[in-house]
C-alpha cells in the first residue's frame, strides 16, 4: 500500500476540513509522497487537540524508508504555508466557543453556571408571603381565641392547652422527618431557657388580657412593642438605631395612647398584663435572634414550645386548678356542648401554634425591630376583623389614634427601606 492510499483512509484526516488557499495549492500540482505524509501528519494532531482523540503519527524512519529522494523546493515551501496556516487556525479557535466548552468539559469543571431558584431570584416575594400567611393565621386565631373566652375565662388554662397542641404538631412533625429534629445539647438548652421563659410569660399574659378586655383593645397597648424592641436592640444587642427612626415611631406612642384613653372595656388587668407581654416578647424576640445561629427556626420554635409547655402547667394548676375542677368544666360543656369544647381548643392551639412558627419564620428574614413593626401592622389588621365580627364599638378619637399609629407605621417603612439602599448602594 502507498502511502497516498493511507493518508486518503485516514478516518482522522478525513473530517478535517483544510483551508480554501492550501486547496489552491494542492489542485493544479503534484505533492510528493513525502510532503503528503507530513501534511497527514500535521493536520492529523491539530485534529487531535480539537477532537481530544488519540493519535499516533507515522513514524520518521518509515518515510525514509518509503522514499529517500530528498523534497523539491515547493515541497520546502508548502510545509512552511501549512505552517502558518495553522498558526492561524490556532488564533481563530478562540472565535468558537464550542471548543471552549469541551475543553472545559473534558477537565471536568462545570461550564455553566446552575440556574437560581424562585426564593434566591424573589426573596422579597417569599417574606411577603410569610408576612400574608402569619397575619391570617393570627386573625383567625384570635377571633376564635375570643369566642372561647367568652364561655370558658380561664386563660391559664387554655396558655397550656394551646403549648400542648403545639408540642404534638411537633412531635408528630419530627416522626415523619417534617422537619428533621435537630439535636439538643446542654450548652443549646442553656440558650433556649431564657427564650421559652420569656414566651411563657408573654403568651400567658396575652391570654389574661384577652380575656378580661376586647381584642382590639389588648393589641392597641402591645402595638408599643417596638419602642420596647427598639430599646433592647440598641442597649442588649448593642444595635445603634438611629434618632430619624426613633421619630418616626414616636406618631405609634401618641395613637395608642389616644385610643387607650378611650377605650370602652379598659380596665388595670387587661392594661398591664398586654404591656407585660410586650416586654417578655421583646427579650424572646432578641434572644430567639442569637440561638438561630446554631440552629434553624422551625427546630428552635419546636423546643421553645416544650420548654414553654413545662413554665405554664404549674400556675394554671396552682392559679385555676380548682375553679376548673369544681365548675369551670361543667359550665363550659353544658354551654356548647363537649364536642365543639374540645373541637375549640385544639382548633385555637393548631391555629396558635401555625401563626407563632410562621412569625419565628419571619424573624429568621429580617431584623427584630422590622419584626416588631411588622407586628404593628398584624395587630391593625387584627383589630379592624375583631371589631367587625364581635361588633365593638369605637368612639372617633379611637379611630383617629388608630390612624395615626398606622402612619407612623408607614413613615417608620419609608425611612428604614431607604437606609438599606443606601446601605446596598454603597
Amino acid at each position: 500500500m502507498t502511502m497516498a492510499s493511507v493518508s486518503a483512509t485516514n478516518p482522522v484526516q478525513s473530517p478535517v476540513r483544510t483551508s480554501r488557499i492550501s486547496s489552491l495549492y494542492l489542485s493544479p500540482i503534484k505533492i510528493s509522497p513525502t510532503s503528503v505524509a507530513l501534511k497527514s501528519r500535521s493536520v492529523a494532531s491539530r485534529a487531535s487537540a480539537v477532537a481530544g482523540l488519540a493519535f499516533s503519527p507515522l513514524p520518521d524512519n518509515v518515510i525514509s524508508r518509503k522514499n529517500k529522494s530528498p523534497p523539491d523546493n515547493f515541497s520546502i515551501k508548502f510545509l512552511g504555508f501549512l505552517a502558518l496556516n495553522q498558526r492561524l487556525r490556532r488564533r481563530g479557535s478562540t472565535e468558537f466557543p464550542l471548543v471552549t466548552a469541551a475543553a472545559a468539559g473534558a477537565d471536568g469543571r462545570e461550564v455553566s453556571n446552575k440556574p437560581k431558584s424562585f426564593g434566591e431570584r424573589f426573596p422579597f416575594l417569599i417574606t411577603g408571603f410569610f408576612f400574608f400567611m402569619w397575619y391570617f393565621l393570627n386573625v383567625i386565631f384570635n377571633i376564635l381565641n375570643k369566642k372561647v373566652y367568652n364561655y370558658f375565662p380561664y386563660p391559664y388554662f387554655v396558655s397550656v392547652i394551646h403549648l400542648l397542641v403545639g408540642v404534638v404538631y411537633c412531635l408528630v412533625s419530627w416522626t415523619v422527618g417534617l422537619p428533621k429534629r435537630a439535636p439538643i445539647d446542654k450548652e443549646l438548652l442553656l440558650v433556649l431557657t431564657p427564650v421559652a421563659f420569656c414566651h411563657a410569660l408573654g403568651h400567658v399574659m396575652s391570654n389574661v388580657s384577652f380575656a378580661a378586655v376586647a381584642v382590639s383593645f389588648t393589641h392597641t397597648i402591645k402595638a408599643l412593642e417596638p419602642f420596647f424592641n427598639a430599646a433592647a436592640s440598641q442597649f442588649v444587642l448593642g444595635y445603634q438605631i438611629p434618632l430619624s427612626l426613633w421619630l418616626s415611631l414616636a406618631p405609634v406612642v401618641i395613637g395608642v395612647s389616644m385610643a387607650s384613653l378611650t377605650e370602652l372595656s379598659f380596665n388595670w388587668t387587661g392594661f398591664v398584663s398586654a404591656m407585660i407581654s410586650n416586654i417578655a416578647f421583646t427579650y424572646r424576640s432578641i434572644y430567639s435572634k442569637k440561638a438561630m445561629t446554631e440552629m434553624d427556626s422551625t427546630n428552635v420554635y419546636a423546643y421553645i414550645s416544650i420548654i414553654a409547655l413545662f413554665v405554664c402547667i404549674p400556675p394554671a394548676l396552682i392559679i385555676e386548678g380548682p375553679k376548673l375542677l369544681q365548675h369551670g368544666f361543667k359550665d363550659a360543656i353544658a354551654q356548647v356542648g363537649l364536642y365543639k369544647f374540645m373541637s375549640d381548643l385544639f382548633l385555637i392551639g393548631l391555629f396558635y401554634h401555625l401563626y407563632n412558627q410562621l412569625a419565628t419564620n419571619t424573624l429568621e428574614r429580617v431584623a427584630p425591630l422590622t419584626h416588631a413593626v411588622g407586628n404593628v401592622l398584624k395587630r391593625v389588621f387584627v383589630i379592624g376583623f375583631s371589631i367587625i365580627v364581635f361588633g365593638n364599638k369605637i368612639s372617633t378619637q379611637t379611630g383617629i389614634g388608630t390612624a395615626i399609629a398606622i402612619a407612623g407605621v408607614a413613615m417608620y417603612s419609608l425611612i428604614k427601606a431607604k437606609m438599606e439602599e443606601e446601605k446596598r448602594g454603597r
